[in-house]
């Protein structure tokens, strides 16, 4: 019995030192299927609070916290502004674990729900990962297969994006086909007890709730016609007036089809995406 006791306070004192940490991943993914030999790299945080998880880019961290300044200004200045290579941000409730993705498409920012679970294959294959002692485990999600390390030395059912539901952190996870992987570089402490949720940061509009379904449409929507935003906004009568670097007046019309060339041209090479049922 004083050994089970003695397990259970060290359990617990795991449970209570894992919260309010941040957990730092490399997140290494290759955006052109036709160029797998290019990789690009971003760090990611993953926050733990006993609320729940907010997985983003440092990057996004960075500009989130400029932008909110900068609102408070009077002088406002966006232009040097570096966002980074992912926009999106994951958002996960404890205990239930419900998921929420904030992402732009175009000229509207949405709150996507994804109620997909994950049906993992628990392995009993170790590897060590950093310094943690990992266990393998397996499954398939939004159209890749996934392999996950995972460490119950921290019992945190969660991980990288909209990942979780094993019994530890997932410290290291990658897609077979290796365009998308993670790993866990950094563990810190935060400062503040929670983080604030990406519903509650400023922005022009009003934020649009959909399920994955819906979603998936206005994604492939915006693949489309990625300006169509714009022109309903002139098509309301909205007034638009764009400048260059020297403050010269833009024409609209050339911008607007300028946009709409450059954003279809990237597209074409950002083809090899995390969720890639997302394309189908």
């Amino acid at each position: 019995m004083k050994k089970i006791i003695i397990a259970f306070t060290f359990l617990l004192g795991m449970l209570f030192n894992a919260q309010n940490k941040r957990f730092v991943y490399e997140y290494k993914f290759v955006s052109d299927s036709t160029k797998k030999d290019e990789s690009k790299t971003e760090s990611m945080f993953l926050d733990i609070s006993k609320k729940g998880s907010k997985f983003y880019s440092r990057y996004k961290f960075i500009a989130d916290s400029v932008i909110e300044a900068q609102t408070k200004s009077q002088n406002r200045d966006f232009s040097k502004i570096k966002f980074g290579m992912v926009p999106y941000v994951v958002e996960k409730s404890y205990p239930d674990y419900k998921i929420i993705l904030f992402n732009r498409l175009d000229m509207d920012e949405y709150k996507v729900s994804d109620e997909r679970k994950l049906d993992w294959k628990i392995l009993a294959e170790k590897e060590k990962v950093g310094e943690f002692n990992a266990q393998k485990a397996t499954a398939n999600f939004a159209g890749r297969q996934w392999t996950a390390w995972f460490v119950t030395d921290i019992p945190i059912q969660d991980g990288p994006y909209k990942f979780h539901g094993l019994p530890g952190l997932i410290v290291k996870l990658e897609d077979k086909t290796n365009s998308h992987s993670y790993i866990l570089k950094e563990i810190k402490n935060l400062k503040d007890q929670e983080w604030k949720s990406q519903e509650e940061n400023h922005r022009f509009g009003a934020l649009i709730p959909l399920n994955q379904e819906k979603y998936k449409k206005q994604f492939l929507d915006y693949r489309d016609n990625p300006t169509k935003g714009m022109r309903q906004m002139l098509a309301s009568g909205t007034k638009i007036m764009m400048t260059d670097e020297k403050g010269n007046k833009l024409d609209i019309n050339d911008m607007i089809r300028e946009r709409e060339r450059k954003v279809k041209e990237d597209n074409a090479k950002d083809n090899n995406f995390l969720e890639l049922d997302l394309l189908k």
